[in-house]
């Protein structure tokens, strides 16, 4: 490997505001330590809470600026400390560090420890990989642990086209649902099919009660939401009773608790296990990553404003190299 070099260029803030507040300059290369890995990033993902954390949400303690932001991305291992096991210089790996102490994925090189870091998938390049950390982790659980999709069920995944929605959609499709997909306009409809939904209905557009008792006459027997307001209130009239509501933390409005609902809210978890389970269902599903722009890192800022915008077709990222 290249010799690792003292300073780096990274996307950081030395204080909240707007998207101009990323600035792109050097910092230092952060030390490793015995339980940590040297990533040299190739793709960094941009989650919707990045630009909630520039602007000023700080979720955990006090910032220490400048703050280097992406919470998760792919590279190749550049150096480890002298305890990982798990992976090993040359490998190409993605990972998921949240509020990482030693700064984020926005940076030539990030260190990580040992146990947030996995190889890629064997069916997705370094640019993919770099995409779905966060988003991949926070669908599989949802599908999985939190909703427990079975094979046969009547599911709604309601916000289909976006980042998390997305994936989780797929990977309901990999456990044998029957899908109906909420997404947006021409594009984000098509999209949702693409990705296999068996039906699909605008949320801005068609009553979602109407549609998904149109699809599953009998009822709907989960729902995973990536959106509240009223279009998921309409999904959730047209649940089972006992039928099963999973969102994740950040969602809002927060949907209305209903009697006979159950309803669960999560955050995705990050680690040995649940990376080995992420690349087990990615290959299976033979995920397909949907990127909606990449952006270099001196124009984080713009990505910023992209995601700001909204109606984004799968995730915005950044390419390191």
């Amino acid at each position: 490997m290249a010799q690792i070099p003292k300073k780096m260029y990274v996307a950081s803030i030395d204080r909240f505001g707007p998207p101009s507040v990323l600035k792109y300059h050097k910092l230092p290369v952060p030390p490793i330590a015995p339980n940590d890995v040297l990533i040299y990033v190739h793709t960094a993902g941009i989650g919707s809470w990045d630009p909630e954390i520039r602007a000023g949400w700080w979720p955990e303690g006090k910032p220490k600026f400048p703050v280097v932001l992406g919470t998760d991305g792919s590279g190749t291992v550049t150096a480890v400390g002298s305890r990982v096991r798990n992976v090993k210089v040359r490998d190409k790996v993605y990972a998921h560090a949240w509020m990482n102490p030693k700064g984020g994925f926005y940076a030539q090189y990030i260190v990580v420890p040992a146990e947030k870091v996995a190889p890629i998938p064997r069916n997705l390049d370094l640019r993919r990989a770099g995409a779905i950390p966060a988003t991949g982790l926070t669908a599989l659980q949802g599908i999985d642990d939190h909703l427990q999709v079975q094979r046969g069920e009547n599911v709604i995944i309601h916000g289909a086209s976006g980042a998390v929605g997305s994936l989780a959609l797929e990977f309901a499709r990999l456990r044998g649902a029957h899908i109906l997909a909420t997404a947006t306009a021409p594009d984000g409809l098509a999209l949702a099919k693409r990705l296999g939904a068996h039906a699909v209905a605008d949320g801005k557009k068609q009553n979602l009660t109407e549609a998904a008792l149109r699809f599953f006459p009998e009822g709907v027997d989960a729902i995973f939401a990536t959106a509240g307001g009223k279009p998921l209130e309409q999904c959730m009239k047209a649940l089972k009773p006992g039928g099963r509501l999973v969102y994740p933390n950040g969602v809002e409005p927060e949907p209305k608790k209903h009697k006979g609902i159950k309803v669960v809210t999560y955050d995705a978890i990050a680690g040995i296990d649940e990376f080995a389970r992420l690349t087990r269902a990615t290959e299976a599903a033979q995920l397909k990553v949907v990127i909606a722009a990449a952006f270099p890192l001196e124009a984080a800022a713009k990505a910023h404003q992209r995601v700001e915008a909204g109606h984004v077709l799968g995730r915005v990222v950044l390419k390191i190299r």
